[in-house]
């Protein structure tokens, strides 16, 4: 090879002995800026695996004589951000939830909070907007089944709907007046021929006149003899154009026959006091929210 290699006459420079189809490679210095540049980061690498966190060791990687991280930084961040809120978060837990309001800039707090925690923990079945879907209520109208006041949601948030092993938990039971034989087919069908009637989606006829004797039987119970619900026990008001899992017929018999149930989980299991408030107090916020709590017999008024 250094036999190859000759003096470039055009550039003076001399070349590194490649040659192909009579085309030379010219051995030409590299840009002294470059090579300093180059140095430079070589020397940059070596500084920075002795200052941060760099070599893989087996377990974890070396600290550096900075003893930074990335992880370390984040939790400093969230130690300040932490004790930043933690007069107001003091403040929060100390307040009953039933006086929270009493206090506008305490409550807007509150309200904020449970915004985020909603979006962590709520969205997945209320919905980014919290305006439900089939089978999931809609948290921003003012039907409610156990009650839309700061307390009874409060009470709904932290104990749950049908929480088995917890005595405290939201519960009601619709019999499953099908699947269980309770009710033959036609019967079905004319509670809910009667149903559609009284919630104004179709016009009286024969079939809800029957179906207004067997709901007067089986269901007047817990949904009283008006088909307002009670939300005492959980049931809704089914005179009204708000369905949680649909008005149509189909939907109507599905329910009648094999019944609803819904769950909700336990907040307050887990997710701490405070946080339970605010997510209280946004629910609370959201539109539907009641000033204080309704009464109700058990012919009482709209619960959903």
């Amino acid at each position: 090879m250094a036999e190859k290699k000759r003096l470039d006459e055009a550039t003076n420079t001399e070349t590194v002995g490649h040659e192909w189809d009579g085309i030379e490679e010219l051995d030409t210095p590299m840009p002294r800026w470059w090579l300093w540049t180059f140095y430079a980061t070589i020397v940059w690498g070596l500084a920075y695996t002795i200052v941060y966190p760099a070599w893989p060791l087996v377990s974890r990687a070396t600290a550096g004589v900075w003893d930074w991280s990335s992880r370390g930084q984040l939790e400093q961040e969230l130690a300040a951000e932490e004790a930043k809120r933690a007069p107001i978060l003091s403040a929060i837990a100390a307040t009953p939830v039933s006086e929270l309001q009493g206090n506008p800039q305490l409550f807007q707090a509150a309200v904020e909070g449970g915004r985020a925690a909603f979006r962590v923990n709520c969205v997945q079945c209320h919905g980014s907007g919290a305006t439900g879907s089939k089978g999931y209520p809609n948290l921003n109208d003012d039907d409610w089944l156990w009650g839309g006041d700061i307390e009874a949601i409060h009470t709904s948030i932290e104990k749950g709907i049908r929480q088995p092993g917890h005595e405290d938990t939201r519960m009601s039971q619709m019999p499953a007046f099908g699947r269980d034989g309770l009710l033959p087919p036609d019967q079905i069908a004319d509670v809910v021929a009667f149903v559609r009637t009284v919630s104004r989606q179709q016009p009286a006829s024969a079939a809800a006149l029957r179906g207004k004797a067997l709901f007067a039987t089986n269901c007047a119970a817990c949904h009283g003899n008006d088909a307002k619900g009670n939300r005492a026990v959980g049931a809704p008001n089914l005179t009204d154009a708000i369905w949680l899992y649909g008005g149509d017929e189909e939907s109507l018999t599905e329910t009648i026959y094999g019944s609803r149930n819904g769950v909700m989980p336990r907040w307050g299991e887990k997710l701490d006091p405070v946080t339970v408030k605010m997510l209280t107090a946004y629910v609370h916020s959201l539109g539907g929210g009641e000033a204080k709590p309704v009464q109700t017999a058990m012919t009482g008024a709209a619960a959903k």
